[in-house]
């Protein structure tokens, strides 16, 4: 028996990397999985399974967020697991963030996140999990993540804040920041020599993966982490110490 039978889960950008990784685990435990993906068909294809649920939204449309959590809590019958997962980020520096700019990211990142959490708190059975994926980078400033940054930062103050609310209930609300893990979206913002560079910055002497952060987050969607909340985990092998 896995640590999560029984329970349903909804997984915020699950066809590729991270959210993939984490989709994958959350089955393994047992749990039942719908996973949100914007356009690519063949990946959210391929990383669907038996227990596993692909519904195309974009995140970028509360519409259509709307629309894809109803479609996954009715298709798995109740949700008990919230993985904000989905997020994007365009490396532009600061004298160079247009307006549309600022609107996109933040609607993907932190408005979506935000009601995505505000459906759960709704309908999520009690004793459920919220856990919302964040980034070194809110404590680690780096050149161009200006609007990433600040995106994820107010993530983790939702996670707070919602901690409270929904303590009563059960609910834990917990924020899970990777460090250098290597997906798509890593080796996209990055120059090469930076990512040659990183593992030796790094107390594990490597590169996260996707099954690195996948682990934390099954972890804190299991029955061994009824005692944590509102906090933030930071997984990064030791980048920051």
């Amino acid at each position: 028996m896995g640590t999560l039978d029984g329970k349903a889960a909804l997984v915020t950008g699950g066809s590729r990397g991270i959210g993939r990784a984490i989709a994958e685990r959350l089955a393994r435990e047992g749990a039942t999985v719908a996973f949100t993906y914007r356009s690519d068909d063949a990946a959210a294809k391929e990383a669907a399974g038996e227990r596993i649920f692909a519904i195309r939204a974009d995140q970028a449309s509360l519409a259509e967020l709307e629309r894809a959590f109803e479609e996954a809590v009715r298709l798995l019958g109740g949700l008990d697991i919230l993985v904000n997962n989905a997020a994007i980020n365009p490396v532009t520096p600061l004298a160079e963030v247009t307006e549309e700019t600022y609107d996109h990211v933040m609607a993907v990142n932190a408005k979506a996140a935000f009601f995505a959490m505000r459906h759960a708190a709704r309908v999520m059975r009690d004793g459920g999990r919220i856990i919302n994926i964040s980034t070194l980078n809110t404590a680690l400033p780096a050149p161009g993540l200006i609007l990433y940054s600040a995106s994820k930062a107010a993530l983790e103050q939702f996670s707070a804040v919602a901690s409270r609310e929904l303590g009563p209930r059960g609910i834990t609300v917990n924020t899970v920041s990777p460090g250098a893990t290597d997906t798509d979206l890593l080796r996209a913002t990055n120059p090469p020599e930076a990512l040659e560079q990183t593992p030796a910055w790094t107390a594990l002497g490597r590169l996260g993966r996707p099954a690195d952060i996948a682990a934390v987050v099954a972890f804190l969607a299991g029955p061994d982490s009824a005692w944590i909340t509102g906090q933030n985990l930071r997984a990064t092998g030791g980048f920051l110490l």
